[in-house]
């Protein structure tokens, strides 16, 4: 697929050694119902601004809350402290940037948090993206503990080489637990919307975000996109190969891992 100008600009004048890539997690946010996405287009003073994108970010390495599934080191093909803390990124990157709360009562483990658009869980949201409160003690303080089997694994992407900011990314499938909603808190966006996957092909959007909704697209019950998470391997990641063009662009080759069980 081709590639944006500033993208291209950056592939054609990259020379030297590429960045390391940071641990970073993105979160497909789908209703169950519908099966419609969550996507957020990038303020204008954003990085890739414009942009059609999922919520994500950077893992904090600190903030690694309990996980009620322990297999996420094999799925995610990290060690078990470096995987529980992606998982914790997905799960605070969800809360900071759409509102919703993957979490539930420590003593109901079917169950989820209803409604967090309240003044005082409003409160909370703020300081868990200011850093003044972690995921790990929000949930201790509130009862409450991740629901992290909603997160499906789904795939894992590095960024090009000639990125000057390069991020081994983690994408997750998340499905909106009931009563809550996706709303825009995170400051980062101009507009967001729920769409279906099939109905996102006119929106800018990278080559990750725009495989993964190519993929998503087939699914019409839930159950089978919930079963086909576990037959990817979000373990082996995909880094997009670019070629430069005789006429001055580029284009990006992608070579997406079939589908396979995890060992």
């Amino acid at each position: 697929m081709p590639l944006p100008p500033a993208l291209v600009k950056k592939a054609r004048e990259f020379r030297g050694s590429p960045a390391p890539a940071r641990a970073a997690a993105t979160v497909v946010l789908l209703d169950p119902e519908t099966l419609d996405v969550y996507v957020l287009r990038r303020a204008s003073t954003m990085v890739f601004g414009g942009m059609h994108a999922f919520p994500g970010g950077r893992v904090d390495p600190d903030d690694r809350p309990e996980t009620v599934r322990g297999d996420w080191a094999d799925r995610l093909g990290v060690p078990d402290e470096q995987a529980r803390a992606v998982v914790g990124a997905a799960a605070r990157e969800l809360f900071e940037e759409a509102g919703v709360l993957l979490a539930g009562p420590l003593d109901e483990p079917e169950r989820t948090v209803g409604d967090v658009s309240s003044a005082d869980w409003e409160a909370d949201r703020a300081a868990v993206a200011a850093r003044e409160l972690s995921m790990t003690d929000l949930l201790a303080r509130r009862g409450l503990r991740m629901r992290d089997d909603l997160l499906l694994p789904w795939s894992r992407w590095i960024t090009p080489e000639f990125e000057p900011k390069r991020f081994d990314t983690w994408f997750f499938v998340a499905l909106l637990p009931q009563a809550q909603t996706a709303r825009d808190v995170s400051g980062e966006a101009d507009t967001t919307t729920w769409i279906s996957p099939a109905a996102a092909n006119g929106l800018a959007m990278l080559p990750p975000t725009r495989v993964t909704l190519d993929e998503l697209s087939p699914y019409r019950r839930i159950d089978d996109l919930v079963a086909a998470s576990g037959q990817r391997n979000a373990a082996v990641p995909i880094m997009p190969q670019v070629e430069l063009t005789g006429d001055g662009g580029a284009v990006v080759r992608i070579q997406v891992q079939p589908n396979r069980p995890v060992m």
